[in-house]
């Protein structure tokens, strides 16, 4: 086989170290790509697939993209899920011995992309590291291009699930024992869109772990870093800063705390609660548009933008907290000249965390420079403005301001008002701040006039009046004389460069004058580009104050927004209680009412509490309100322990652990489950993991099955609930099984309600209000002919309704009593609501069976509970036997 070209090996070295990575390999203006990266890269990438000989017979596969428009080719890769590797010449090729000696600068993935086109400003891009240890899961979240890094532990998968949900990481890097600890990784990459990769054992290595977290952070213990009690979260945030310290190839120093945090410290919400209360985006488009976020973001940073998304996905549970934030969003919903002040200010400000990022990874052009320079002249004016305000919160984040003003006067001595991008052609340095810099600019600009005067005289001399000095990078300067004249061309100049029409010609003057300029120009741009690294290190040296002075600004953005929209929707303050009491007076739908003319919501009262009034049953119509009602009220406590004002008139929140939803129906093809089993999915769920102090908003439990058995277990959840001793949550339950009425009364904390409805012969108007009471009526027929059916078919359903209302379909109930005086005036028989076992009425029992079913019991393996209900159910068969 022959032997590959000197060039082709050094790549074939550098592929080896990164064959998991598309290698983007410079070559003079280029970035190469070969063999299978090429194939890769041309579809990918829809560019022409060439060839290159490489020493053997065939010629390698080869593709390409220019240097300098390299970003967009990567961002486009990344997305789709690839690393990449830049390796670029790290020496002058005209210095060179040899081939030019190249390295890996970089390794671009989904999770450590700092390029400011691919991302979203207002949301973070987080890398995850998750270490599976014994049914036990390390967690360390890091968005290098904002500098957060935190770090967690969990104990089992539904946690997991809930906080890969809550940072929608871009990027997951794992041990290999995550792939066999049960979890769905092709889910999270296919559904999620989440890039997935699992990491060589040497990452998890505990002790090195240990050791790369303690030398970043320049401490001699993990107690120093408040994280000693993490075991695998301790591996998982070492192995991540390596990850990244092997990526970036530098000290990750943006990374400047590591943050433990507990998720008992926010209220939990499952992935299904936050798709359907649509928290940050449409269930369906998944825009913003028409989401909570979308409703309560009036921000005027990105920095504000991704700390307000936060919010909404983490509310807090501690009231203290809370109430801070509260007070600091009444204090400028009331100040308004102050906050509208302030949000004129923040308007100017760009985005300081990933500019400092930036900046500290050696990036960041002369124009970032000026943008931050725009930033840091508004602090002192916020800073001011800040001083009158007295809520705690607000005199915190003024506090943790700096005005970074010696910061603000570098950059404005230093950098040009409008400096080029690129940092090597000089153009930057402003006059008067470096003295050899105004000096070699002088001389450059004087050669234009020397040039102009030899040309003059060269011209007198010759006779030659056309003749010009030009310039081009690869002859340097030079006479151009057309070929019409070049017949009086004088002996002492020399030709450069023979053309179809003209001649190009050098003098010992003009070589004089070409060292002379050239040289200067040389220095100058080497003298400005070492200036402005020296800059921008300088301003990386603060990071800390930047950092703090950027969290600072995003916090007063938030409750300025916050406040602002409190003031256009009318909203209210609420009052915040540890007993359970929610009571909502005259709430309405945050963002339905946004979405409808004015005035067009109708508001409704919700009351739930931990004794009385725990669960609300609530009958009505389709399309009548009950699912924007419950939504409502979820969404109501959620802002408000967001610590955000609320669509309502008064609102009394007792604080909730955790929020549940299980609304509407859909089938899950891709794992194989039907509507129904999604949703009795979710209901094990929320009835595993909910507790006293969590709110459930539970929507047609029990539609995607028989009527008997979705009744039944629709009966028998309400039952759990509602039972102090299995659980006792505060909850609105939506039902079409107006059977579930009887539950009033005969279970204590359960309540009914509906939805009003007014009638106008056939057809029905929606009030949209909740009043006491059970819907008797389901309007189905009503609902399918608002929804356009056509006449015949609601014609044939009248008539088939009739029918139905008519006979008596349960005919194998022995009919006594009251029970055979309704089925006479063509009423169906009314079940014993406590019965269960009645619901499952086309079962024959006999005494037989029930005789046999004794036998089987299996007496030593029951509990006491198990024996009562068993004996409960027995005696139940043999009273409704035939």
């Amino acid at each position: 086989m022959a032997q590959l070209t000197p060039m082709m090996q050094q790549y074939m070295k550098t592929k080896e170290q990164y064959a998991d990575c598309i290698l983007f390999y410079r070559l003079g203006d280029f970035y190469e790509m070969f063999f299978d990266d090429a194939l890769t890269a041309s579809k990918e990438l829809e560019i022409t697939l060439t060839g290159k000989d490489c020493g053997q017979e065939e010629r390698a596969p080869m593709c390409g993209v220019p240097y300098h428009a390299v970003d967009a080719y990567l961002n486009k890769l990344v997305s789709k899920g690839y690393k990449v590797a830049i390796c670029e010449q790290v020496e002058d090729p005209k210095q060179a011995k040899g081939i030019v000696k190249r390295e890996v600068i970089r390794v671009v993935t989904p999770g450590t992309n700092l390029n400011a086109q691919a991302l979203d400003e207002t949301r973070n891009n987080y890398l995850m590291c998750i270490v599976y240890l014994i049914d036990r899961y390390g967690v360390s979240i890091a968005d290098i291009t904002t500098g957060e890094y935190l770090v967690t532990e969990l104990d089992n998968e539904r946690r997991l699930l809930d906080e890969i949900m809550k940072f929608s990481p871009s990027e997951i890097i794992c041990n290999h024992s995550f792939y066999v600890s049960g979890v769905d990784i092709e889910d999270m990459k296919d559904r999620l869109g989440i890039c997935v990769y699992a990491l060589d054992s040497w990452y998890f290595d505990d002790a090195m772990c240990a050791r790369v977290l303690m030398e970043h952070f320049g401490v001699s213990a993990l107690e120093g870093l408040g994280i000693a009690d993490y075991g695998s979260g301790v591996i998982a945030s070492g192995a991540l800063l390596k990850y990244l310290m092997e990526t970036q190839k530098t000290s990750i120093s943006n990374l400047t705390r590591l943050q433990p945090y507990s998720i008992g410290k926010y209220m939990i919400l499952d992935s299904s609660t936050r798709r359907n209360l649509e928290l940050t985006e449409t269930l369906r488009e998944k825009n913003k548009k028409g989401s909570l976020l979308w409703v309560l973001d009036k921000t005027k940073t990105a920095m504000g933008a991704r700390l307000l998304r936060r919010f909404v996905e983490q509310p807090l549970i501690d009231k203290t907290e809370i109430q801070k934030r509260l007070d600091a969003v009444g204090e400028l919903k009331e100040n308004a000249i102050t906050r509208e002040e302030l949000r004129e200010y923040l308007s100017p400000v760009y985005d300081l965390e990933r500019l400092i990022s930036r900046i500290s990874y050696q990036s960041a052009n002369p124009r970032d420079l000026v943008a931050f320079k725009i930033s840091l002249s508004m602090l002192p004016h916020i800073k001011y403005l800040m001083k009158s305000l007295e809520s705690p919160a607000l005199q915190e984040l003024e506090a943790q301001m700096d005005e970074l003003s010696d910061l603000h006067q570098l950059i404005e001595e230093a950098i040009v008002e409008e400096p080029p991008i690129g940092i090597r052609d000089g153009g930057i340095i402003r006059e008067g701040f470096h003295e050899e810099v105004d000096r070699l600019r002088n001389a450059k600009s004087e050669g234009k006039t020397w040039l102009a005067q030899l040309e003059a005289r060269e011209r007198e001399k010759t006779g030659i009046r056309n003749m010009k000095i030009k310039y081009n990078k690869v002859f340097g300067y030079y006479l151009e004389v057309t070929n019409s004249y070049k017949d009086q061309v004088p002996e002492y100049y020399t030709r450069k460069q023979t053309l179809a029409n003209a001649e190009r010609y050098i003098t010992p003057e003009l070589k004089e004058l070409e060292d002379m300029i050239l040289g200067a120009e040389d220095k100058l741009f080497s003298l400005e580009y070492g200036l402005y690294i020296e800059i921008r290190n300088r301003i990386a040296q603060e990071i800390v104050r930047i950092q703090e002075t950027a969290k600072a600004v995003a916090g007063i953005d938030v409750f300025a927004s916050l406040a602002l929209v409190a003031e256009r929707n009318n909203y209210t303050k609420p009052s915040l209680n540890e007993k359970g009491i929610i009571d909502i007076k005259n709430g309405r739908h945050p963002v339905v009412e946004q979405m409808l003319s004015n005035d067009m919501f109708i508001a409704n009262d919700t009351y739930l509490d931990n004794a009385k009034s725990r669960v609300s049953i609530i009958t009505g119509p389709n399309m009548a309100g009950k699912s924007t009602y419950m939504r409502q009220s979820a969404l109501i406590v959620l802002m408000a322990q967001i610590g955000s004002f609320v669509p309502a008139s008064a609102a009394r929140i007792g604080l909730v652990d955790r929020i549940f939803t299980r609304v509407g129906a859909s089938d899950d093809l891709a794992s194989g489950q039907s509507t129904f089993m999604v949703e009795m999915t979710e209901v094990a769920n929320i009835l595993r993991n909910a507790t006293r102090n969590s709110l459930l908003i539970l929507d047609e439990i029990g539609r995607g099955t028989s009527t008997f058995d979705g009744l039944s277990i629709a009966w028998a959840v309400v039952e759990h609930i509602s039972n102090t001793k299995l659980l006792g949550a505060k909850t609105l339950f939506a039902t079409h099984y107006h059977e579930l009425t009887e539950l009033e009364g005969k279970l204590t904390g359960v309540n009914n309600y509906c939805i009003a409805v007014k009638e106008k012969g056939d057809d029905i108007v929606f009030l949209r209000k909740i009043i006491k009471g059970g819907a008797d009526k389901s309007y189905g027929i009503q609902v399918a002919k608002l929804a356009g059916v056509p006449e015949s078919v609601i014609e044939r359903a009248k008539e088939l309704a009739e029918e139905l209302t008519n006979a008596d379909i349960t005919v194998r109930v022995q009919e006594t009593g009251n029970d055979a005086h309704r089925a006479k005036r063509g009423r169906p028989r009314k079940y014993d609501p406590v019965d269960l076992d009645q619901m499952s009425l086309f079962d024959t029992v006999s005494d037989s069976d029930v005789l046999r079913e004794l036998e089987e019991i299996d007496v030593s393996n029951l509990t006491p509970i198990d024996a009562l209900n068993t004996i409960y159910r027995l005696q139940n068969k043999l009273k409704n036997r035939w």
